[in-house]
């Protein structure tokens, strides 16, 4: 990876993804580009200087010559900052997807193993364990295997919510349909978990797995959750935001109502989700060993525990803002 001079030449560096390579590779001359993305990872905004005594044609020189990164397939680090047209030229504000953490098991966890992820205890051992903890709450987890039974079984689970971080503009109108998500793309290692829809926006019942859409040369699988399809997304209510005692006794699922919200200005989708714990995780200690750590007595634990921490990415199809939620996939391996 380098840096191109960009003094004063416009530049145009483009590559294939490995989608496309491999397509081209056929030879059997059906391939054509059809589509493609630009962003602007580089750009600091911040450097546009309306004060420029030179005049206006250089208040945004300092933007315009920003060293850019040469174009490389790497889709896990390249173009995290996308760019999207919108035919509504009026906007103030654009939405963001952020982490719903306003109820306990919608909380990333403080124990020692990970702080700050959520957990997915790989077998009924492990998840036995961490649950048995005088503070059950440093050590939630979910238990990634199937099958889920009902709400009352669902330890943790990951939400994220979509709309306008403001309170310029009131939470009683609901987002416009233009920067709604009606579409994410989640994004996760494919050798270590799986989504799982837990039933959070479907009525309590559960479709066990859900299908990765493709996986790619790094293994890293690529999820399409669509509204109304699999009961993963719902849209947020509008409201102002407060507590209205909207939790069940159990504190597992949520209730509609605007105590559960987290967005303060207009809302658009929310997203649910748990994770299965792969096979080869429950079998074989090989990706602990290889890509993981061993920790020893950790706080408020006793035993040797397997962890492996990786990350979750969930993207806006419509919007294409993104969120890397910590993950911590754990395995007790000795009392």
């Amino acid at each position: 990876m380098g840096f191109l001079d960009n003094s004063g030449d416009i530049i145009l560096d483009a590559v294939l993804t490995d989608a496309g390579r491999k397509r081209l590779a056929r030879g059997d001359g059906t391939f054509k580009v059809t589509k493609y993305a630009f962003g602007d990872d580089e750009i600091d905004y911040g450097k546009y200087n309306p004060n420029q005594a030179s005049g206006s044609a250089y208040y945004d020189l300092e933007i315009l010559q920003t060293p850019i990164l040469e174009a490389f397939t790497n889709n896990r680090s390249s173009l995290k900052s996308k760019l999207i047209s919108l035919t509504n030229n009026n906007l103030l504000f654009l939405p963001v997807i952020v982490l719903n953490d306003q109820y306990d098991h919608a909380r990333p966890t403080e124990g020692a193993l990970g702080s700050g992820s959520f957990y997915v205890a790989v077998d009924q051992t492990t998840a036995t364990d961490l649950g048995s903890v005088a503070n059950a709450a440093a050590y939630r987890c979910m238990l990634g295997q199937l099958p889920v039974q009902s709400a009352a079984e669902i330890s943790s689970y990951i939400r994220v919510d979509q709309g306008l971080n403001t309170t310029k503009l009131t939470a009683q109108a609901p987002l416009s349909p233009e920067l709604t998500e009606q579409q994410y793309m989640v994004e996760i290692d494919n050798r270590l978990g799986q989504l799982v829809n837990i039933g959070i926006f479907g009525g309590g019942a559960t479709s066990g797995l859900a299908s990765p859409a493709f996986i790619d040369d790094d293994q890293i699988a690529t999820y399409y959750l669509t509204e109304n399809v699999g009961g993963f997304i719902e849209r947020c209510t509008a409201g102002a935001l407060g507590d209205t005692g909207a939790k069940d006794s159990s504190d597992n699922k949520q209730k509609k109502g605007a105590g559960e919200e987290i967005i303060p200005g207009p809302r658009g989708t929310k997203l649910a989700f748990s994770l299965y714990a792969k096979d080869n995780l429950r079998q074989s200690d090989y990706l602990f060993d290889t890509i993981g750590e061993t920790k020893t007595n950790p706080t408020l634990l006793t035993g040797t525990y397997k962890v492996i921490s990786t990350t979750v990415r969930v993207t806006g199809v419509t919007t294409g803002y993104r969120i890397d939620i910590p993950v911590t996939f754990v395995k007790k391996t000795s009392s």
